[in-house]
This record gives structure tokens, sequence and C-alpha cells, in this order.
């Protein structure tokens, strides 16, 4: 990729280079081609989760349509897709654009300060290649670095693990040589990794067998869409794109919304599903029923029904006890079951980081996150010129984050039009509030206090659903009492001077 000249001064800074980071870079270019700009992305490649997972069998969960892009439709063959295509999406986005000329790799955002006097942040950059340090200024900091770590992930500490005379590697961080071919494997955990990983190793591996604590409720879905290839052919790619996004936004928001009003009904749906695709009298109800009711945690989709038919032609087992200790072997359960392993994955969970691990200063006070509240989802109470994108954890991530880009960038174009430069969500303090993402996973329960918190009505709380969030962030205004805007010192002081040019 071409090197960006040695500026240090810009508009924007967007930290991360994966999904978010490429289409706030869309929108922002967009709206505001005046606006400079910079991708500050802490690896060395871009492409974010796509690029970092390369265990076997990696893919997405959610169909394309909506997980793509609403400016790039998805023109692939499958609706679910491996990250090798989704990763050639992503950055042939980028190139379509010009975005990944703006694109700064290797560079890890360690810190950044407000300041309100001259309604800046000035942004600490480490360059990992190098270990130098270099400071950057901007008038808007967005962070589109998801909400977890990339340098590791979570594993648990299990007794005797050092015993044990294999390999232990996390899917986060598979070796490019590790080789599985005819070798026994054990996968710890039943989550989305597990669920697209145990097929995948089944398909040479010599046995697979999925630990879980407790059941996961599991969905086949095919990765074909057949309707999908006859819109294509009848009005082309754009428009098919379109009605397919609106017809996969529908059916996502209605399986959920059945799923949450209907817990009872949605359970023994998906119980049947699970058995018409496992061998008669294969004990569904211990390892496919879960103690909680659908969406309490993600579901997971078995893209073509590959975990199913593993188990059912015997190539992998599912089983559900704890793990009592590793041995020079394997792995032995409190049920007193040993399973003999030559490989044992950690599929056990991510380690969540807001904001991309950096610290906040407004003039001077650091930033605890989890003193601050959400607002619209996008924007952080007391924390002027800053947004972030989180996607749904119901639905495709993409569909959130391209609303809020939107938002902010009419939210950047009304400041301009009233010769406004800061902004700055103030909470209100009679407001209840609650964890940021309200969401019973393993991995949000652990990092609950290091995140910020939403409250209980509009505009602190943060829509879980696309439809709200259309309401919300595209159609009502961007402003409201709750959002300061004004002037800052060095602003009003160039509006004194004649010789000032004047605002774009």
């Amino acid at each position: 990729m071409p090197r960006l000249p040695d500026e240090t001064s810009f508009d924007v800074l967007i930290v991360g280079a994966g999904l978010s980071g490429i289409a706030a870079a869309y929108y922002l270019q967009r709206d505001h081609p005046q606006r400079s700009y910079a991708i500050l992305e802490a690896r060395d490649a871009s492409g974010g989760t796509w690029d970092l997972f390369r265990y076997p069998g990696v893919r997405s969960d959610s169909d394309l349509y909506t997980l793509g892009y609403e400016f790039r439709p998805w023109r692939g063959e499958r609706a679910i897709a491996d990250a090798e295509t989704i990763l050639a999406y992503l950055r042939d986005t980028a190139a379509a654009h010009g975005i990944d000329r703006r694109i700064r790799l290797r560079s890890r955002v360690l810190e950044a300060s407000w300041s309100s006097q001259q309604a800046r942040w000035s942004v600490t950059v480490e360059h990992t290649d190098t270990g130098e340090h270099t400071t950057l200024t901007c008038s808007w900091l967005f962070c589109a670095g998801g909400y977890y770590r990339y340098d590791r992930g979570h594993t648990p500490h299990f007794q005797g693990q050092h015993r044990f005379g294999g390999t232990i590697v996390h899917p986060q961080h598979w070796p490019a040589d590790l080789d599985h071919a005819g070798r026994r494997v054990v996968v710890i955990g039943s989550g989305a990794t597990a669920v697209t990983l145990v097929p995948a190793l089944a398909d040479t591996a010599a046995h697979v067998a999925m630990v879980q604590r407790t059941p996961t409720y599991i969905v086949p879905l095919s990765s074909r869409d057949r309707l999908a290839d006859r819109l294509r052919a009848l009005l082309g790619d754009e428009r098919a794109h379109a009605l397919l996004r609106r017809r996969s936004i529908v059916r996502q928001h209605l399986f959920w919304r059945f799923c949450r009003s209907f817990p009872h009904l949605a359970r023994r749906v998906i119980r049947r599903a699970n058995v018409r695709m496992l061998p008669e009298g294969y004990p569904v109800d211990v390892h496919f029923n879960p103690p909680y009711d659908p969406w309490d945690q993600r579901l997971c989709v078995d893209v073509g029904g590959r975990l199913f038919r593993a188990v059912r032609e015997g190539r992998a087992e599912v089983v559900t006890d704890r793990i009592a200790e590793f041995t020079e072997t394997g792995v032995r359960l409190e049920s007193g079951r040993h399973l003999q392993a030559d490989i044992v994955v950690t599929a056990t969970g991510l380690a969540v980081q807001a904001m991309g691990g950096m610290a906040l200063t407004v003039d001077g006070r650091r930033v605890r996150l989890r003193d601050t509240v959400a607002y619209k989802g996008t924007m952080l109470s007391g924390v002027p010129n800053f947004a972030y994108a989180i996607g749904y954890t119901n639905a495709s991530w993409t569909l959130r984050v391209g609303l809020v880009c939107e938002h902010w960038c009419r939210l950047l174009a009304h400041m301009d039009a009233h010769g406004y430069d800061t902004a700055r969500p103030v909470a209100d303090p009679t407001v209840p509030t609650r964890p940021l993402l309200d969401f019973d996973a393993g991995y949000i329960r652990r990092a609950v206090d290091q995140l910020p918190r939403q409250g209980d009505r509009a505009p602190w709380r943060t829509p879980t659903s696309y439809a709200e969030d259309v309401r919300l962030l595209r159609r009502r205004p961007v402003t409201d009492p709750h959002l300061h805007l004004g002037r800052s010192p060095a602003a009003r002081a160039d509006a004194r001077d004649p010789a000032a040019e004047p605002a774009a």
C-alpha cells in the first residue's frame, strides 16, 4: 500500500482498519471530502477480525448482505462466506474508494488527550515495528476497533496443563504450520468459534471431541441463497443486493423477536431442527438444550449442518462435562472420563478491551470508561469530539456501524453549518444505568466493570434493533438538549481575527 506523507495534523483520526474503520472512512470522504483523515491500524495488515483469525473453517455467522456494506454489493456465490473471501471483499472495497492509501499500519494508539482550549486531540501512537512514539493531532477521534483484544484471547488456567505432552493452541493465534490430520483433537468450548472449528478439523483429524460445560443453541443454516442467484440474474447486483439486504434485516429481526417473545416455543423449534440433524436416539437434551432462553446468549449457526453431520458420522462428538485436569496424554473430566488428545484447542472466548485499549484524557483528567454513559450508542458522556462504532450482538455487526457513520457525518455537517467545533454529550444524572452490552455472554460478564454504561431511555439507551436505530440515527435530528455544541476559545479567537479564513 502507498505510504501516507509524514503528516501529523488531521481533521479526523480513525482507529482500526477493519469492517468499521473502512465504513467510517467511506462515509466521511463521501459526505465531507474536504476533511483530512488517516486510519491507524496496530497490526501489519488491514481487515481486522477477518485478517486476524486463521483457524480452519473460519467464516461469518451472518449473511454478507447485511455483514457487507450497504454501499457495496456482495457478489459472492455464498451468502455466508469464509474469512478469506470476506477479507478480499474488505480490501477490494478499501482500494476501490482510495481508502487503502489512508491506512497507517503498525500504528497502535496508546493514549489520546483532549484540549478544550484548542478543540483538538493529541494522540500518542506507537510504531509497533520500531517502538518509536509519534504524536498526531485531530479534531475528531473515531474508534472503530470493536471491543475485544487482538493480541490475546481468554484462556482460563487448567490444572496440570504443564504436564500435557501435546500442543495447546488458542484459535485467535492459530499456527500456520499446525497439522491436525490424523490426530486426536479436543476442542474446549461451544461458542461460535468451536461450532465452526470442530467440523473443519473433523474433515481430516482422527477424531474431534468438543467439550462444553453448558450446551449452546445451534441452528443449522444453508450457506447458499438460491433466491439471491435468481434476483441477481433478473435485476443485477446493485438492485438485488438492496432487496436481499432488506429481506435479511427483516428476517434477522423477526427471528430474534420470536425467540425473545416466545422463548419456550423457540426452544422447541430449535430442538426439533437439532433432532432432525442427529442420529436416532441421540441425547439431544444433554448436549443441545441450554439452561437459558434463546438469545440470552448469541445463537450459533452451523452452516450446511457440518457440525451435525460430523457428529452423525462419528468423526466428532460433543461432550458435556467439566475439565478436572490435563494429563500427559489428554484431559480428564470431572465425570472420570479421560479424553486422549494430541492437540487441545482452547476455544474459550475473547478478552474484551474497550476503545482499543487507549487511555483517554479530557483537559488533564483521565476518563474512566465505567463512569461514562453511552450517548445514542455512538459517543460518551463528558468526552468531546469522540465517536465509536460497535455493532449488534443479535444481528449483523455492520448494520449498526453504517447507521452510526451516517449519523456522525450528519452531525459534522450540522456543526459546520452553525460554526461549532465541539460536541460534548452531558449525562442526565437522574437516568438509571446498566451495562453497555446487555448480553449474558461470559466474555461480557468478565469485563462489565471496564466498559461504559447505558441508560434506560433515549438518548442514553443503546438500541438493540436496526429499526429502532434507523429512527434514532437516520431520521431524527442530530441534536438534542443532551448534546452540547459550542465554539472553543481558539475558534472564537479566529472568528475575531480579520485575517482568519472562513469556516468550511
